[in-house]
């Protein structure tokens, strides 16, 4: 865990005053693993008329054929009852579903039980969302992803297997307007910093130190915040490595030759199997392997949740006979392999920074009372409300527009 441990140590919710509970989906099919999926899967629903199309649906409290919604903001969808729609999906967006875990998404609001419309109007490509992992031993108590976060999605399959997963916490995005405009920072945090490191670190340098530095505390995440420019150069860097890793955008990480972890043993059509040889360093997929494997991929963990466990049961589950659900891969597809040999690099790579992390010692330490002095803290009310944000106009229910 990171060493920066002032006995004061500033809230995140205090530093990144606007946050958003996660999108809740409320039923799974609307998201897949692949983009084909989920086209299919509209597709048959669009094909079953009456009570078909309803079972098939997955009505809720908050979600029904009947329900009336707007449009998700920035996508395309229809606003019609589904009752009575016809034609193509929206076009699949990736999310994140669980740690590490980017999928796709229908991205339809009358098919989401949770959206948070909010969150959706400021997603675009410059956008960071800062995501809290519920506290754990030797996990980390923040994560970052470069498009939406959702709460995993329960398969028909697992609802009576309570299988285990990493839920993740509110998400705080780094920008309150699309364009990367208007930082999601306690006013007056930017200047502060300014003043005592001697020069003027922009709102990722900010995020990059806090997600080195943040660990769990009783009254939530908090942020050890240093004036010593050494320290904060040290662990900025290090932070923005890290965001690199977790955002998985840009360059694709790699090991050093002999490190890198390769198929051995081509895996199977579907398997159903993970085990890990601990001695051997190798990933067995019933009778495919990978390796190497360090003990310390094999080991990372997030709310408690192995990464690697979390991330192939979502693939290997066995949906319901007849759900849209079970309308996916008959074989496993080869991208899925390149993926879990990614997520094998990032997990490496990501356990060799601890070291690091735990070397950030406390100095010059900006304190919660520090802040409070300065006027920074308690942060404005209004900072924990979404910006009023209308970049184009929003279809309502029914083909009407929406004016915030």
């Amino acid at each position: 865990m990171p060493g920066v441990t002032p006995d004061d140590a500033p809230l995140l919710a205090d530093l990144m005053p606007w946050s958003v509970a996660p999108p809740r989906l409320g039923r799974a099919w609307p998201a897949a693993p692949d983009a084909a999926s989920l086209k299919a899967r509209w597709d048959a629903l669009m094909k079953a008329e009456g009570p078909d199309r309803e079972a098939l649906f997955g009505p809720t409290r908050a979600r029904t054929l009947h329900s009336a919604v707007g449009q998700l903001p920035g996508q395309s969808s229809g606003t019609g009852r589904l009752a009575r729609a016809s034609g193509p999906c929206a076009e699949p967006v990736r999310i994140q579903t669980g740690p590490f875990d980017e999928q796709w998404l229908i991205p339809d609001h009358r098919l989401i039980d949770a959206a948070r419309p909010e969150l959706w109007r400021v997603a675009d490509g410059q956008q960071v969302f800062a995501v809290e992992q519920t506290p754990a031993p030797g996990g980390p108590a923040l994560l970052v992803a470069s498009v939406p976060p959702v709460v995993p999605p329960q398969s028909s399959a697992s609802r009576t297997k309570a299988a285990p997963v990493a839920r993740p916490g509110r998400v705080r995005p780094l920008y309150r307007r699309p364009g990367g405009l208007e930082p999601n920072l306690a006013p007056g945090l930017l200047d502060l910093l300014a003043e005592r490191l001697g020069h003027s670190p922009a709102a990722l340098d900010v995020l990059a130190w806090t997600v080195a530095v943040a660990r769990p505390g009783p009254g939530g995440v908090t942020v050890p915040l240093t004036a010593d420019p050494e320290l904060w150069s040290r662990g900025s860097e290090l932070g923005h490595r890290m965001l690199w890793l977790m955002r998985r955008d840009g360059e694709r990480p790699k090991l050093p030759g002999g490190r890198r972890p390769y198929v051995r043993a081509p895996l199977p059509p579907f398997p159903l199997e993970l085990r890990y040889d601990r001695e051997e360093e190798t990933l067995h997929i019933d009778e495919g392997r990978i390796s190497p494997v360090p003990p310390e991929a094999w080991d990372f963990e997030v709310g408690g949740v192995r990464v690697l466990d979390q991330w192939f049961g979502t693939r290997i589950t066995r949906p319901e006979p007849g759900t849209l659900e079970a309308i996916r891969p008959t074989t496993w597809p080869q991208p899925w392999t390149s993926d879990l040999l990614e997520l094998v690099t990032i997990m490496t790579l990501l356990s060799e920074l601890r070291a690091q992390q735990a070397e950030l010692t406390a100095k010059s330490p900006i304190t919660a009372a520090d802040l409070t002095k300065a006027g920074i803290l308690p942060p404005p009310a209004s900072t924990h409300r979404p910006a009023s944000v209308l970049t184009h106009p929003e279809e309502g229910p029914e083909g009407q527009f929406t004016l915030l």
